[in-house]
């Protein structure tokens, strides 16, 4: 940052404060104003400044957003969207937007359930910060670690570290389009959690613009801060700029596989066994089970499909034999197994053709939107069978259900609850993530969030309890709508021991000592302390 005279930022001032933030335009030039005022590189701020009258708006806008309910006309949009090109001007988007009480939303990947990083549903005039531009990857194979930027996506990463090394991995996430910066703030679950933890474990050292304005890493942070960041969720504590992250070695073959069965084809059974085996098998092994309504052996009638998705860390051979001892149940076959490099794996288990090229993940964002709701539960007893089968004729009556059931255990229940602000660990069997999709926008919309809301409601006996435990990167803002002590405090408690457990009241101290003021803030990010409380 260059240094400027008293006078001239006086000056600058007096400008700034005769444009009245009554329209887009006239908020965009007074924050374009002040970006030129804190950054040396203030000729490319044009160019990347989008307003409503921009021809590139819209495509910016919906580029990364995955979620259309919230593209739909009637959600608040953004005044403006600034796309960074270098971490100086992400420094001064925060110093600007500060001054200028603009409230800024920060976006990685956009993938986040409730479009909080694109939204704004508690006030304006509102901002987005998005980082699509910042995706720089650098990775070192002799030290095992790379820097990568917030903008880069899970895919991309991927991709840079398998071209360096075969035998190099990273346990984030399943979807290749996520963007980085997020993914990592929540913790990042992925295939290789149960033998290496999180993509947030597996975290060295970042790069944070705090809410002065101040680059930071983690010795400048401090250790506080940098245990809030791993795990706390986005959009509460400053922008990620970097992550620093160790790789984990990944043999030279593994193999993946895919066996589906329907009720008919004793699924139900399988998945009372599947809650016993998957979190207690070799932690090399993971093997998720995706929900979903099929088509049954009688014409018309619907049932439902189990498939066992899943990645081994080594051959089919040993593969073969883990099964036979610990899950003999599932007939698993040579003939089902396939046996590939670790980046080809992520492109199965994404989802991608088997003769699909590692170059797709260099794509970065995903074609594939929908309207949508989710929400989450961890499970901690497994569910009898004949629950498992009375749960299917609620399941049934979404025309768009899924649910995806992700294994726990292995390293996972080693580390402490405590290590990061991510607390499902220990005795954790399952997460559970449903989902109710449609395409029809707001004609069908109540039916399907009534649903979900009821099928929610009707697995409360089977999952986590007090509190009943959800993800923080499915948000869910049905989490606290309905607190009878509606102050902001109070609600965010609500949600935020299911996100975090006890986790919270640290994340809640921190925040208070780094961001007293809440210029960080979104639906659900962690609140400071009220004024009166802080000691």
């Amino acid at each position: 940052m260059h240094s400027l005279s008293l006078r001239s930022i006086i000056a600058s001032f007096v400008v700034l404060l005769s444009i009245p933030l009554s329209t887009s335009v006239a908020i965009e030039e007074n924050f374009n104003h002040c970006l030129s005022l804190h950054s040396n590189t203030s000729n490319q701020f044009p160019s990347a400044i989008y307003t409503s009258i921009n021809a590139s708006y819209n495509s910016i806008l919906e580029s990364t957003a995955q979620n259309l309910r919230y593209l739909l006309p009637s959600v608040p949009k953004p005044d403006f969207i600034f796309t960074p090109f270098h971490d100086s001007q992400v420094q001064a988007a925060v110093i600007c937007a500060k001054q200028l009480g603009i409230h800024m939303r920060v976006r990685s990947g956009g993938h986040d359930y409730e479009g909080l990083s694109y939204v704004s549903l508690i006030e304006k005039p509102f901002m987005i910060l998005d980082l699509v531009k910042l995706r720089e990857i650098n990775v070192d194979i002799a030290h095992n670690t790379a820097w990568i930027q917030a903008g880069a996506t899970v895919g991309e990463v991927y991709y840079r570290i398998s071209e360096r090394s075969a035998v190099k991995g990273f346990p984030a996430g399943l979807c290749t389009t996520l963007g980085i910066g997020g993914h990592i703030t929540g913790g990042a679950y992925g295939s290789m959690m149960r033998k290496f933890g999180l993509g947030a474990d597996n975290v060295l050292d970042a790069r944070i613009v705090d809410v002065n304005g101040r680059v930071l890493d983690r010795a400048g942070m401090g250790e506080d801060l940098f245990w809030a960041i791993r795990g706390g969720g986005g959009g509460s504590f400053g922008v990620i700029l970097w992550w620093k992250i160790k790789l984990v070695p990944v043999p030279q073959t593994v193999t993946v596989f895919r066996v589906t069965k329907t009720l008919e084809q004793g699924g139900n059974k399988l998945l009372y066994r599947w809650q016993q085996v998957a979190p207690n098998i070799d932690e090399n092994l993971f093997i998720r089970v995706i929900i979903q309504p099929g088509n049954g052996s009688v014409p018309g009638k619907k049932t439902v499909t189990t498939s066992y998705n899943a990645l081994f860390l080594g051959g089919a051979d040993r593969l073969l034999q883990v099964m036979k001892k610990g899950f003999p149940e599932l007939g698993l076959t040579r003939k089902d197994c396939l046996e590939t490099s670790w980046i080809k794996s992520v492109l199965y288990i994404a989802g991608f053709p088997n003769d699909t090229p590692p170059e797709v993940l260099l794509q970065g964002k995903s074609t594939s939107k929908a309207y949508f709701k989710a929400k989450s539960d961890f499970v901690r007893e497994v569910i009898p069978e004949r629950s498992l089968n009375a749960l299917w004729k609620i399941f049934l009556q979404d025309d768009g259900p899924l649910m995806i059931w992700n294994p726990y255990g292995g390293m996972m229940s080693r580390i402490e609850e405590s290590a990061t602000p991510f607390p499902h660990r220990k005795g954790t069997l399952y997460k559970i993530q449903y989902v109710t999709g449609w395409l029809d926008g707001e004609q069908s919309m109540a039916k399907h969030m009534n649903w979900i809301r009821k099928f929610y409601f009707y697995m409360a006996p089977y999952v986590s309890k007090y509190p009943r435990e959800a993800y923080v990167n499915y948000r869910d803002l049905d989490i606290g709508m309905n607190q009878k002590n509606n102050t902001s405090f109070f609600k965010a408690c609500s949600w935020g021991y299911r996100y975090f457990k006890g986790n919270f009241n640290r994340l809640v101290k921190v925040k208070t000592k780094v961001d007293p003021s809440n210029f960080f803030r979104h639906e659900q990010s962690i609140p400071p302390l009220p004024t009166g409380k802080r000691g």
